[in-house]
């Protein structure tokens, strides 16, 4: 834990060097935060690469499918290129329910310290009527997925918007999801010491979160292939998707969405 702690405050001080150091010798919030954000990006893009995945297969055991191995990191990009991030087309209109898959379950951890398994359900209710537990279901979760640090924003042109129109109401949450597949960054006790330079939220209904580790099969059900663009989800209170896009918003999938979500909190 030392050591760990140790390496990342050296690096630290390399990122303050440029910014310049605090007279408490202490780094500035901007050069910590950027920082952060390259540290992440350095082992995002070192994943992506198939001679790193190569590696990491026969170090630590990384599974990866062969279409994977051989699509590669440009593949993805000249996608993106292609279609500004729009993978797919956005819904419509609200999934029905006897249509809607489950969204996978996915364990993450919040910089706070936090940990919990994505999707929030409700709990199956007691022979007496009651409900298992006393936690806050919400009726409508918005899970925005990010594979690289060049799609957080992209992410965060839907949550923002969807906050703003949903905001006041209780039984709405947000997931900005942020997936670290490097192995390193990925081990204890580094992902502690990496947790404590992410991104923090101090909006109760907007999480900020982050996944550890290989996600392949994770990505598999939802079957995600391409990793620079966003993977929006709108999630009710069994789990089930009842919307997605993809990329950055548009006025015309944003007001899908909105439509979608008041249908699920009207509980129609």
């Amino acid at each position: 834990m030392l050591r760990a702690r140790g390496a990342a405050r050296a690096l630290l001080r390399l990122a303050g060097a440029g910014a310049g150091v605090q007279s408490d010798g202490g780094v500035p919030p901007l050069a910590r935060a950027a920082f952060a954000r390259g540290f992440l990006d350095f082992g995002k893009v070192a994943a992506s690469s198939p001679s790193f995945l190569h590696f990491s297969d026969a170090a630590v055991g990384y599974m990866c499918s062969k279409d994977e191995m051989s699509r590669g990191y440009f593949a993805d990009i000249s996608e993106i290129r292609k279609n500004a991030g729009k993978i797919a087309t956005a819904s419509k209109v609200i999934i029905p329910e006897v249509d809607a898959v489950k969204f996978p379950d996915l364990a993450v951890e919040s910089s706070q310290g936090g940990a919990l398994h994505l999707p929030l359900v409700a709990p199956a209710p007691q022979e007496d009527g009651g409900k298992v537990g006393d936690g806050v279901i919400p009726d409508a979760s918005l899970v925005c997925l990010s594979f690289r640090a060049s799609s957080q924003k992209m992410a965060e042109s839907w949550s923002s918007r969807f906050l703003d129109a949903f905001g006041a109401d209780k039984k709405i949450h947000v997931y900005e999801v942020s997936f670290v597949d490097s192995w390193l960054l990925s081990s204890s006790p580094v992902r502690r010491a990496v947790l404590k330079l992410m991104r923090k939220s101090d909006n109760p209904q907007r999480h900020v979160v982050y996944a550890f580790g290989d996600n392949y099969d994770f990505r598999k059900k939802l079957q995600i292939i391409n990793l620079l663009t966003g993977y929006i989800y709108l999630v009710d209170c069994e789990g089930r998707i009842r919307w997605q896009g993809f990329g950055s918003a548009t006025e015309e999938e944003l007001s899908s969405l909105m439509a979608s979500t008041s249908i699920l909190l009207d509980g129609k």
